[in-house]
């Protein structure tokens, strides 16, 4: 599962993982399993851990549509290649700067903003994965006997006793906080830094 590097949600029906993957995919499985009169359903963006909601109305194709952020059809921008046409405010000084930069304005920007995701401390990274992690299982293991505990052991990174707090509890709940759990470790292991305080 690849929660950093692109958009990936997860459907829980109950305490049962209906779909993970990319958001298209998850929401024809959420749309058909609505459509069929299934439980219902709680869908998590798998980079911030948090609930998000769709509009199922319509067919899969129009729930899709709906949820892909909108993009240019025409003019500037490569729509095919996921180029995301959107307001940015600056000041004057910062568009003539813009408009001086090879590429032009949109060029310039993109490359800033890889060169900042490059720049930016493996271990911030790690901390707003964990957080991830966190919210998660807040949501759907809050109630859960040794959630307490447990949330500690995630923010202390002691993995082995996240496990071992977590055995009983449902199996998809369990394996998918887990997951991202150790998404974040991979990107700052625990011996690089003192435990992280807990997050309430």
């Amino acid at each position: 599962m690849q929660v950093l590097d692109q958009v990936t949600l997860t459907a829980f029906a109950g305490v049962r993982r209906l779909a993970s993957g990319p958001r298209a995919e998850v929401l024809r499985a959420v749309k058909a399993h609505a459509d069929g009169g299934g439980e219902p359903v709680l869908v998590f963006d798998d980079e911030t851990g948090r609930q998000v909601d769709f509009d199922l109305r319509g067919t899969a194709d129009e729930v899709v549509a709906r949820a892909e952020p909108r993009r240019r059809v025409a003019g500037p921008g490569r729509p095919k290649l996921g180029v995301v046409a959107r307001e940015v405010t600056l000041l004057p000084r910062h568009w003539q700067w813009l408009e001086r930069q090879a590429g032009g304005s949109s060029a310039a920007l993109r490359r800033l903003v890889e060169e900042a995701r490059r720049r930016e401390p493996d271990r911030a990274r790690a901390r707003r994965a964990l957080d991830a992690a966190g919210t998660f299982l807040w949501a759907m293991a809050g109630d859960l006997a040794g959630f307490e505990e447990a949330s500690r052991a995630l923010y202390a990174r002691q993995g082995e006793r996240l496990r071992a707090l977590s055995a009983r509890w449902p199996r998809d709940i369990r394996e998918h906080g887990l997951a991202l759990f150790d998404a974040a470790l991979r990107l700052a292991p625990p011996d690089e830094g003192a435990p992280l305080a807990v997050k309430r």
